[in-house]
């Protein structure tokens, strides 16, 4: 999963420095605001890239004493300061820019920069998300609303460059539009709106990243497909009578913990006991290799808040 989320994460590092540059020298020779609000756009998603990069790095660390069940969770602590740096520096940046332009307003004389380099960011844009949903596809939910199945996704770094990068061709075609009833209504207010309303839009991404970046790095439960799935083995096991709800949270994609709480059929001794356990764990962790811990126990009354 981590190097499907790097594919994708490159292609938009490389994409969003290459428009970055073009979008800052079209600002440059235009004097555009529109444009000069998606350059710092573009820019400041080429280091969420490389933020989202290091998150997906430092995850890969193995666990130590201080953190027993690794670093899985720096994922989603790194989504989380990417959507702060969407809110505060592209969105905070694009409105003070729309609103000095409003102020200072004036007619873009040759906007052939303009359109060229909009044209080709659409183009850089599109192939970006392209990956990032191709990415995305092998490991969603369903093949159902695309949103849902973000909301239900745990892998942040891949959501974030689909949100990122959805986000960009709305922003693109914001400022074309702006660009181009300015030019065409010798309005020079619209090329100001377009940038107050890219900065809202991205305000809009950040916040919808956040609460979902927040929610797994709170720690949020495995799918109800997962769940389901260790309930079908507890029901088709002949030494399990009963079993509490399986109580899980994800440490990271592709690390989720599991804890569950077994009653077993009365007959059994201690050691049979242990084995048919250790056997149980064997197949939730074949069936479901993303329960990467797993904590059973054994008790012939369970606990009524666990059932």
């Amino acid at each position: 999963m981590a190097g499907n989320s790097k594919i994708a994460i490159y292609g938009a590092i490389g994409a969003n420095i290459l428009i970055a540059i073009g979008k800052f020298f079209a600002a440059f020779f235009t004097g555009s605001s529109a444009m000069l609000a998606e350059g710092i756009h573009s820019l400041v998603d080429t280091g969420n890239g490389l933020l989202l990069l290091l998150g997906i790095k430092r995850s890969k660390q193995e666990p130590d004493e201080m953190h027993p069940f690794g670093y899985g969770l720096e994922v989603y602590f790194w989504s989380f300061v990417v959507s702060i740096l969407i809110f505060a520096l592209g969105g905070g940046f694009a409105i003070y820019e729309g609103i000095h332009a409003l102020q200072d307003p004036h007619i873009i004389k040759d906007p052939t920069w303009n359109y060229a380099v909009l044209i080709a960011a659409l183009v850089f844009e599109g192939t970006a998300l392209y990956l990032a949903l191709k990415t995305f596809n092998k490991s969603r939910a369903s093949s159902g609303n695309l949103i849902k199945n973000i909301v239900q996704s745990k892998d942040a770094a891949t959501f974030a460059v689909i949100i990122e990068d959805t986000a960009a061709i709305i922003g693109l075609s914001i400022a074309l539009i702006g660009i181009f009833l300015s030019q065409k209504l010798q309005n020079p207010y619209l090329d100001g709106a377009a940038s107050v309303a890219i900065g809202v839009l991205l305000l809009v991404v950040a916040t919808f990243l956040a609460k979902e970046s927040k929610g797994l790095l709170l720690g949020e439960r495995a799918s109800p497909n997962v769940i389901a799935s260790v309930e079908k083995i507890m029901k088709e096991h002949p030494s399990v009578k009963d079993w509490a709800l399986p109580q899980t949270m994800h440490f990271g994609p592709d690390s989720i913990l599991l804890v569950i709480e077994i009653d077993l059929i009365d007959s059994m001794e201690l050691l049979e006991a242990e084995n048919t356990m250790v056997k149980i764990r064997a197949e939730i962790q074949r069936q479901e290799p993303t329960i990467t811990k797993i904590f059973i126990q054994s008790s012939h009354n369970l606990h009524p808040e666990l059932s």
